[in-house]
């Protein structure tokens, strides 16, 4: 993961310079977005402070940058768990990408006990707000049927949401769903958009199967 502090639409029309005011009367996304520039300038330390500050305020954005420093183990916690809570905190109250990364733990036991059903109902939190790769996580859960039901049909409705946003690989599987008829109505011309678009993106599989699938047939010789 980059050394960047997690930006979101709550930080636009804040001040690139903020002026200093009394600690106490900080509101939490001022703390929170003082924090991204310390930790852009190199001031872990202090970054880590406004983000536990902002973070005890209940604002997210500073719960998900605060568990990631400490993840990254640029700054401690004398709780071992803090990582995990603060993380679980920002994802409970409702933000994608901590829902997403709370997901990836229990998906691979990464710090906590493996869980495929936790992790899967992690991913659609995060797929339900149009989190790409929360989509993917999810629909190839259903497709292979860990941690939920085997069901094509979940599993091409997420590949198709991650593929109308533009992902490559949920492209070119949402078209193999449909020229196959796996979790959807069988569809060549459905197909053949989606490896259309895998195969502008640079996809070359994607490229070959809409030629096939665009392929004259050759005329039947005269008698």
């Amino acid at each position: 993961m980059r050394r960047t502090a997690y930006r979101a639409l709550l930080c636009v029309g804040l001040l690139a310079v903020i002026t200093p005011v009394r600690a106490e009367s900080t509101p939490p996304a001022v703390l929170a977005e003082n924090a991204v520039g310390a930790y852009e300038a190199g001031r872990l330390d202090e970054a880590a402070r406004l983000f536990e500050r902002a973070a005890r305020a209940g604002n997210r954005l500073a719960q998900f940058n605060l568990a990631m420093m400490l993840y990254r183990k640029e700054t401690t916690d004398a709780e071992p768990d803090a990582a995990w809570r603060w993380l679980r905190r920002a994802a409970t109250a409702g933000l994608s990408q901590a829902q997403f990364n709370l997901a990836l733990l229990y998906d691979h036991g990464n710090g906590v006990k493996k869980s495929l059903p936790t992790a899967a109902e992690w991913y659609r939190r995060a797929a339900e707000q149009g989190h790409t790769e929360a989509q993917i996580s999810l629909a190839s859960m259903y497709f292979v049927g860990q941690g939920v039901a085997r069901d094509y049909a979940a599993a091409a409705r997420w590949y198709l949401a991650a593929a109308r946003s533009g992902h490559v690989g949920a492209q070119y599987i949402i078209g193999s769903m449909y020229e196959a008829g796996d979790g959807v109505a069988a569809d060549v011309q459905q197909a053949a958009h989606w490896y259309l678009q895998a195969a502008q993106q640079g996809d070359i599989v994607a490229r070959e199967k809409y030629q096939a699938l665009n392929a004259q047939p050759e005329p039947a010789p005269t008698q």
